[in-house]
Parts: structure tokens; sequence; C-alpha cells
């Protein structure tokens, strides 16, 4: 009768020999392997787990052997094959309509944001590109006085969140918006707005391990250079973010290209304490200031 942790071991070295890329809520194979055992024997995720010695039955030996080798044969993500993934220090519902969440922009949320935005009672909170609503819903379960609205252009997606709304109850504070960016919003004012939108370059989607072909071009990909989506977020943003508000957005790989794109743009890219970078945050009137200069990138980018 073999344990947990001897399962342990065995998937880490199976993952490790087959080359596997880590990158969807693990960076190797020993916490990859540990997420899959912990989820065949419906352990909870976050650390905790210490009963490496119980011993798997053969209803749970077979499934994680079939979790394994599909991991293995066909390159999925493991959040895929398991329907779980966990954001911010909580669990989520995830199928192939929407990208694993693993944005590092989790560090910012528990912070509140700070100190760059004092979030009040009662402020709004905006989710552009919510996918299956992670963003969205962690900040309403951080900052528990806060009204968010969650937009995505795919009904799919927004299905997933729907889902992971009702999972944790957030029902009445978190309003999912089917929108292509910001044309189906009222004219309302946010205090934050955040995104985690498309913005790899076509070459380079081409390029990705098999793992990131597994999830939703749509959700990645943003162009030729990956800047598309995220010229249209500078330009529409300051119709939407109050006096005071702030505007975050990561942008990944594309960071280089969007800072020489908009050389006069004071964005402050963000660093993080447990690994990820290409964040940039613009205060509202930093925003409106650099109007100009984005209208005009975009112009040119639309008679090429």
């Amino acid at each position: 009768m073999k344990t947990a942790g001897y399962w342990l071991e065995y998937c880490a070295g199976a993952m490790q020999r087959a080359g596997l890329f880590f990158g969807h809520g693990t960076d190797n194979a020993h916490d990859e392997a540990a997420w899959l055992v912990l989820n065949v024997i419906g352990a909870p995720l976050d650390g905790r787990y210490d009963d490496w010695d119980r011993v798997l039955d053969g209803a749970g030996v077979q499934r994680l052997q079939e979790i394994l080798r599909r991991r293995i044969e066909d390159r999925i993500p493991l959040a895929y094959l398991t329907g779980e993934a966990r954001f911010c220090g909580l669990d989520f519902t995830v199928t192939s309509d929407v990208l694993v969440p693993r944005s590092p922009l989790a560090e910012l949320i528990p912070e509140r944001f700070s100190p760059w935005l004092d979030i009040a009672p009662g402020d709004r909170v905006l989710d552009m590109c919510t996918g299956g609503g992670c963003i969205a819903i962690a900040i309403a379960h951080f900052l528990p006085k806060t009204r968010v609205d969650a937009v995505d252009i795919s009904p799919a997606a927004l299905e997933v969140a729907a889902r992971n709304v009702a999972r944790h109850r957030v029902q009445e504070r978190v309003n999912l918006v089917e929108s292509d960016l910001f044309s189906g919003l009222d004219q309302k004012r946010y205090q934050l707005i955040v995104s985690n939108p498309p913005y790899v370059a076509r070459e380079l989607y081409e390029q990705l391990p098999p793992e990131y072909l597994a999830e939703p071009g749509t959700g990645l990909v943003s162009g030729e250079d990956g800047l598309d989506i995220v010229l249209k977020i500078l330009d529409a943003s300051p119709g939407y973010l109050a006096s005071g508000g702030i505007l975050v957005v990561e942008v990944g790989e594309s960071a280089p290209a969007l800072a020489e794109l908009l050389p006069r743009v004071p964005f402050l890219w963000l660093e993080f304490e447990h690994g990820g970078d290409g964040v940039f945050l613009l205060e509202y009137d930093q925003l409106n200031a650099c109007q100009a200069d984005v209208q005009t990138a975009l112009e040119q980018r639309n008679h090429v």
C-alpha cells in the first residue's frame, strides 16, 4: 500500500522526466505533484496538510494516474485537469474557457492597493477582462465594502465567473458584465480600474509551450505586438476613473514595447516580492495628461 508521500515523489519524478512546463500555479515539479496529490485526496491547498503517510485507496490511485497521464501526454495545465486553481489564497473553479489565474496582482489585493489608494466603503472597482472572475472576487473578499464590476467579452468565461461568484457568495457586490471593453458600461466612475488583459504578441504566442496553447488564445493574444487592447484601455479609462483613483494594468513581457511606444507617459512599474513584473500604475491626473500621446499612438496603428 503506497502513501501520499510516495505518490508525491512518484508524480514529481515523472513530471520532471517528461520536461513539462510549470507556470500555471506552480514553478516546479515537486509543488505541482503536491497540488495533484492533495486534490486527489481532497486536502486543502493552503500548505497545512502534513499527513503524507496516508494511504491512497484504489480509486484515488486510479484518478491520480489518469490525471498524471493527461498532464504528461497532452501537456494540459493541471488546473484544467482538476478543475481547481488557487489565487490570492482563495480557491476557484477553472475550465479551459478561462486562463489559469497566476497574476502578480495577487500581491496588491490583500494590501488594498496601498499606499497608492485609500479605498473607502462603497467605492467602485472595475476589473476589466475578468475571465473567471478571480481578481474581482479577491478584491470583494479583501475589500469587503467595495462594489465590483467584472467585465469580459466572452460569455463562456462569464459563466465560469458566475460559478465563482456564487461559490464565494459575493453576488451582491460583484456584478458581471458582458462587454467589449468599456462599450457596455454605464457612465460610472471607479476609484480603481484593474486589468489583466490579453497582452501577448502574436509571434511570441506561437512560440509558447504547449501548456499555454491549451488556454483560450483570445485571453492571451493582443495584436502583432501585444498592445492593441492595452492601448484601448489607456484611451478609454479617463472617462471611467474617479478623481484620485488609479489604473493598474498587467502587460507582462510587452512592458518594454509599451514604454518605448509611449516614452512620455510616467508609468510606475511595480515590483513584487514573490515574482512577476510588467505591471504599471497610473494615477488619475497622470492618465488624463497622457491622453494625447495615447490617441496619437492609436491613430498611427489604425493607419498602418
